[in-house]
């Protein structure tokens, strides 16, 4: 299945903003191409020599030496970039084990860590850009002294380096940035605020017979779906067509992946420019999978009450940063399930993610292996009074009523009597606030 073009150029955006190759592959590049423009620039203009700073070169070099420092920042500089690469192992070994497997994605995001190794890579690569040229008189001074420099900002960055992968484990930190990730994609994909009383629009009846199945040709997530390239599609072609799985779903190869009016127009080729609107891949992704920043932090949320770790304090944390992204969710215009082009003339269904169903994957797994943890469980129903508070929608509210009823219910045998009796005060705040914002 080929991909269209507007696809392959975000892959290569989104990789280049959260993978390990691109981004210091680019910074060495940068550095190397610098340095052989400066040391070639010297060539050419030997007066440039004489902006490098005298104290470090009071008598001039000669090439022996200049080929020694640059030979030597070059080797020192491979041996740290090891170092770097084993500290990376460690942490996302750690990482891996002690919260989910699923969070590496976060890792492999982190900015810091992809310039400090570009950092490093760069000044390697500058260094061997620069020595050809310091094999003769006049040594490029000026060219020179900017690998001193760079070894001197590597040595600075190690340490910060260092400091920052000290914090980036910290399993608070690792939650926030998840969940700050995950509300960045919240904003990404529902820019506008929810309205008072707004009722979101369900699927269209008035439409053709979608009998026409295309199904996948591999199988993996669908990790994005460019509405803009199927809208033009289905209007240039006067369809109307059904994503049967939403951004997150795994589709196996073979299975029906949308469905169409008018088979008749649908060709071989049109199939594959249909498929190849949609990204298709191994591994789930943050460019419009909401949900799946949600599955990360539960992960860590289970682990974390699981009889072989015992860490309440860390699922109380997740608790805390998946109430947030309710809220942010919640606080939004739902995306849009049906797109028209023109007006009125239904073109793509996109089934979305629904509250109810956000709820339950944020919180009823939590709450099912929670219940005998008095902490957990009091955090859980106050979290359902947080979103409450923020919400004036009456059905909204009253789902959140029935998971803390559910909520109290599941605690009634495992907890003692002074911890349910904290649960029953809460969920009836919980009660009281719903039905007064109701108008009950």
């Amino acid at each position: 299945m080929s991909k269209d073009w507007t696809i392959l150029l975000r892959e290569t955006l989104y990789a280049f903003r959260g993978g390990f190759l691109l981004r210091p592959f680019a910074i060495a590049v940068a550095l190397g191409l610098a340095g052989l423009g400066l040391s070639t620039l010297e060539e050419l203009q030997p007066s440039l020599s004489g902006l490098a700073p005298r104290l470090l070169f009071p008598s001039g070099v000669d090439p022996q030496l200049a080929q020694t420092l640059l030979s030597d920042i070059a080797t020192s500089i491979m041996t740290v970039v090891s170092i770097v690469f084993a500290i990376l192992l460690m942490t996302l070994t750690l990482a891996s084990t002690q919260f989910s497997p699923r969070i590496l994605v976060s890792f492999v995001r982190d900015r810091v860590t992809q310039w400090t190794l570009g950092m490093f890579l760069g000044t390697f690569s500058y260094c061997i850009a620069v020595l050809p040229a310091a094999l003769e008189k006049p040594v490029p001074l000026l060219a020179l002294a900017g690998s001193m420099v760079l070894a001197t900002v590597c040595i600075g960055w190690l340490i910060y380096f260092i400091q920052h992968i000290s914090n980036a484990i910290s399993v608070n930190n690792i939650v926030d940035r998840i969940r700050r990730e995950t509300e960045s994609v919240i904003d990404e994909m529902m820019p506008h605020s929810r309205a008072l009383g707004q009722i979101t629009k369900h699927e269209a009846a008035h439409h053709s017979p979608l009998n026409f199945a295309i199904v996948s040709h591999r199988s993996g997530y669908i990790r994005y779906v460019d509405i803009r390239r199927l809208l033009s599609i289905a209007k240039a072609h006067g369809i109307c067509l059904r994503l049967e799985r939403r951004v997150g779903h795994f589709v196996p190869e073979g299975v029906v992946v949308m469905r169409t009016s008018h088979g008749e127009r649908v060709s071989d080729e049109l199939k594959l420019k249909l498929l190849g609107a949609l990204d298709i891949g191994a591994t789930r992704s943050m460019q419009q999978d909401v949900e799946f920043g949600i599955v990360q932090i539960v992960d860590i949320a289970l682990r974390a009450m699981s009889p072989a770790v015992n860490d309440p304090t860390t699922a109380i944390s997740c608790v805390d940063q998946l109430t947030s992204i309710m809220i942010r969710w919640l606080s939004r215009h739902p995306p849009q399930s049906l797109f028209y082009a023109p007006p009125n003339v239904l073109r793509i269904i996109i089934h979305q993610a629904h509250v109810d169903g956000l709820l339950d994957l944020a919180f009823e797994q939590i709450r099912h292996y929670g219940s005998a943890d008095a902490a957990v469980s009091l955090r859980l129903m106050r979290a359902f009074c947080d979103i409450a508070d923020t919400v004036s929608d009456p059905e909204i509210r009253r789902l959140l009523r029935e998971r803390g009823a559910r909520l109290f219910a599941g605690c009634a045998g495992s907890l003692e009597k002074h911890d349910l009796g904290r649960l029953q005060q809460r969920l009836t705040l919980l009660n009281e606030t719903s039905l007064a914002a109701a108008g009950f």
